[in-house]
């Protein structure tokens, strides 16, 4: 039985505010914050045109030595598709697959980089362990993943705003 999801809204929150952020440093170009006290240079985020983009960023993030000496299930190749709709991205774990929602209107809010890690994080747990599927090892793993894809300022604020929002990281 999986444990109840209690921290889920909490990381979609603070998901959405980091993603909020990156947009408006790319918005009005200045990548330069401020965290606690300390000055961030923000990364540039990638963005995707299409499930074939996705597919090949995911292909090559799995495929980092760092990521396979880390995660086992790594190896396990994920498949991207479309997903219908625009509410959310999500990953179906019993079949390895990422399903992202892709331009709806002007908008593509999934086809990020922010996103698609957020997913690969799911993937990358191992299945024989009963956790929640945002709980603190969840959490864990995506900052992990954000700090060696996106880079550290990336991961910076990702932890320090779902510390904000009340997420427990393991």
């Amino acid at each position: 039985m999986t444990p109840r999801d209690s921290q889920r809204a909490k990381v979609y929150d603070a998901e959405a505010m980091v993603r909020g952020v990156l947009d408006r440093a790319d918005e009005f170009g200045n990548r330069t914050i401020e965290v606690h006290g300390s000055h961030l240079t923000l990364p540039v985020e990638r963005r995707f045109a299409s499930v074939d983009s996705v597919q090949s960023y995911a292909d090559k993030v799995l495929a980092l030595n760092w990521i396979r000496a880390r995660w086992a299930r790594a190896v396990v190749p994920v498949r991207v598709r479309a997903r219908a709709g625009t509410a959310a991205a999500h990953y179906e774990s019993e079949s390895a697959v990422l399903a992202v929602p892709l331009h709806t209107g002007a908008t593509a809010w999934a086809l990020r980089e922010l996103v698609i890690l957020h997913e690969l994080a799911h993937h990358l747990e191992d299945p024989s362990l009963t956790t929640a599927p945002h709980g603190p090892e969840f959490c864990s793993r995506y900052i992990e993943l954000t700090d060696g894809v996106i880079g550290p300022e990336a991961a910076l604020l990702l932890r320090t705003t779902m510390l904000g929002c009340g997420a427990r990281i393991g």
